[in-house]
């Protein structure tokens, strides 16, 4: 069992880190408001996970968080963007209304997210075949592999994505 001095509670980790974490976001992210939404989310996730750092290691522990939940919204954003970009080549009278675009992005980042969670050679087999177009075979000369291997890393995406939309909110936004 820790002793309260080994281990700062989540109020004293807040009360010590908070401001200094929102000012080195800030100076990332050139925006105050981003910044005070990513030091929240990052003491939430914080919480969430139910660990917290040693003293020593606070401020490391919380910028590997926040640098995290940075690249998480990059993300976020370049595929809203590559959706908006798709959107407006669309005739206006195909235009999905605003919560179907809402309902896409949410879909298109748990898919996003869930490819990121695959072996980096599971992740390029299905991006090849899907994006790229190429055939089993073309995969498999290019990545030095067998086609079985192809059609194994194939199915283990396949499987990851439509996990990752069995957890996406519905359609309706009804459970």
């Amino acid at each position: 069992m820790s002793t309260p001095t080994a281990t700062p509670s989540i109020a004293a980790l807040y009360s010590e880190h908070h401001g200094w974490l929102q000012g080195w976001l800030r100076r990332k992210l050139n925006c105050s408001h981003q910044a005070a939404d990513l030091a929240q989310d990052t003491f939430l996730r914080l919480l969430v996970s139910g660990r917290l750092p040693e003293p020593a290691f606070s401020r490391a522990y919380l910028t590997q968080i926040a640098k995290g939940l940075m690249v998480d919204q990059f993300r976020r954003r370049q595929l809203e963007q590559a959706w908006l970009e798709a959107l407006a080549q669309l005739p206006e009278a195909h235009a999905p209304s605003p919560e179907s675009r809402a309902l896409v992005i949410e879909t298109l980042v748990a898919i996003d997210a869930a490819l990121q969670r695959l072996p980096s050679p599971v992740r390029e087999t299905f991006l090849l075949s899907q994006f790229d177009g190429l055939t089993y075979r073309s995969i498999a000369e290019r990545l030095g592999i067998a086609q079985a291997t192809v059609r194994k890393y194939m199915l283990k995406a396949t499987l990851a994505c439509y996990a990752a939309l069995e957890a996406a909110p519905p359609a309706g936004g009804h459970q």
